[in-house]
């Protein structure tokens, strides 16, 4: 039987895996089961939920929750990984296939509304963790046997542009279980005329699981313990 049991909103630092997090938190929990409710990229930070113990039976319905994003796109490229760390294909305004001048704010914010807001069809990263044949899609293209992944539905609530100076686009996003930010900022461009990768995404809530209540990873202590963990659930409503 697993010694600890929780909930830990993890703040995911830049630069590693969402399993070696896990990795990081079970060897300090002394070997507790543990696992998460939705991947994080390595280059992107934020909110991961981990769960320790019994606790992991809860998977499923984290993962199912509701999501919040931010995130910077740059207008004049696409990449292989749609972020920084691919290929960069350049698109330059007044060529074949590209619009001859940077969109306005008013027609991102119209484009975003109209095609990018309520159920959508949505196409994954070729670097993605989605399965094809049985094998992860991210594995195939790292051996330049890129999948062809079919668009699927997704839900998302809401997208504002809360910075725009071109080429660089800034976004909040609330959405459901499975949307790729990645595949916003690469479908955004092409309906625009012009690149989209993702320079930076930050999570910033999986369902009651805010930025603010998230614990750095060197925050957690040496030895997690069952008292640490307890101490970070929300405390109760007091009655009136």
């Amino acid at each position: 039987m697993d010694p600890l049991h929780g909930i830990l909103p993890l703040d995911k630092p830049l630069g590693i895996s969402s399993m070696k997090a896990v990795a990081i938190v079970r060897r300090r929990a002394g070997g507790a089961r543990t696992g998460h409710a939705g991947t994080l990229d390595p280059l992107a930070t934020g909110v991961l939920v981990l769960a320790l113990g019994k606790c992991t039976k809860q998977i499923d319905s984290l993962m199912a929750t509701e999501k919040r994003y931010l995130t910077t796109i740059d207008l004049t490229a696409f990449t292989t990984t749609d972020d920084v760390e691919g290929e960069r294909t350049e698109v330059a305004l007044g060529t074949p296939g590209a619009r001859p001048t940077p969109p306005t704010r008013g027609e991102v914010e119209r484009t975003l509304a109209e095609r990018f807001t309520g159920t959508v069809m949505q196409r994954p990263p070729a670097f993605s963790a989605m399965k094809v044949g049985g094998r992860r899609a991210y594995a195939l293209a790292r051996k330049g046997e890129a999948p062809e992944l079919a668009a699927r539905p997704v839900t998302i609530h809401s997208v504002a542009v809360t910075a725009y100076e071109w080429p660089m686009l800034s976004l909040d996003i609330h959405c459901g279980k499975g949307t790729y930010v990645r595949s916003i900022a690469r479908e955004l461009g092409e309906a625009l005329g012009t690149g989209g990768h993702c320079t930076m995404i930050r999570r910033t809530a999986v369902g009651e699981f805010t930025i603010d209540r998230a614990v750095p990873i060197e925050a957690v202590p040496e030895r997690v313990t069952q008292e640490w963990l307890d101490s970070l659930r929300p405390p109760s409503p007091v009655a009136r």
